[in-house]
């Protein structure tokens, strides 16, 4: 019997550190092929890609300096390799309609591609190229990495960059939620990607507090589900039936 508990302990152990590995990448799915069915990106804020993507190159920063496990390392990697895919769509989709809309006439500003390397406040992560994404995020990556090379030593730094880390992750759903309440609308985003967030973010919290990984990392989980739960209220409210009943 004992025998059977601890490999039923052992199969479950694996099972939940590869959930934790490549669940955080599940929720994107459906919003990545309501983009590429639809041609149309308006209802995915990319800033949930520069939130995300920003948040785990400074999580694999705080490894280096805090070892954690790896399955939290490697769920990092895999969520960068996802928000790059889903980032690439949306840059392609978006700038087909934003040069669409200049052909038009319905858009007005300079012509040409928008890049990282012209230095424009005005677009940043707004740019029409794939790759001047790359290059901001190559940049960031060495300047942190510098940075964190020099204090490598320095606990307060450490924990610093570990709690933005995961302080940044937690906001990933505000850029959404922003966007909603914009717009007043949730037409276009996936609502199985915010229960995805959602039930995920539960689980992940719980598995933070049960393996007993550093405090900032449950923290931020618990103000994930808040924002997931604001989110999927967003999707009550501004529903037809909820505007018709207001009336």
């Amino acid at each position: 019997m004992s025998n059977f508990a601890s490999i039923f302990s052992a199969i479950f152990s694996i099972f939940a550190q590869a959930l934790m590995i490549f669940g955080g990448a599940i929720p994107y799915i459906p919003q990545y092929l309501i983009i590429k069915r639809s041609q149309n990106a308006e209802g995915f804020s990319n800033y949930v890609c520069l939130t995300l993507l920003i948040a785990n190159i400074i999580r694999i920063e705080f490894w280096f300096g805090k070892h954690f496990e790896t399955p939290l390392l490697l769920q990092s990697i895999i969520m960068i390799i996802c928000m790059l895919i889903m980032l690439e769509l949306w840059t392609r989709v978006h700038t087909k309609s934003y040069k669409a809309g200049q052909q038009l006439g319905a858009i007005l500003p300079r012509s040409g591609d928008k890049k990282f390397t012209d230095f424009e406040i005005d677009y940043f992560w707004k740019w029409t190229t794939f790759g001047s994404y790359i290059q901001f995020l190559c940049l960031f990556a060495f300047v942190i990495s510098a940075v964190t090379w020099a204090f490598i030593n320095n606990k307060f730094y450490i924990e610093t960059i570990g709690f933005l880390a995961v302080f940044f992750e937690a906001l990933l759903g505000i850029p959404q939620f922003l966007r909603n309440y914009r717009l007043k609308s949730t037409d276009g985003m996936s609502i199985g990607m915010v229960l995805m967030w959602t039930s995920g973010d539960i689980f992940k919290t719980s598995y933070f507090l049960i393996r007993k990984a550093p405090k900032q990392f449950w923290l931020c989980g618990t103000l994930q589900i808040a924002i997931d739960i604001a989110i999927l209220f967003q999707v009550f409210i501004y529903s037809d039936k909820f505007k018709n009943r207001k009336r």
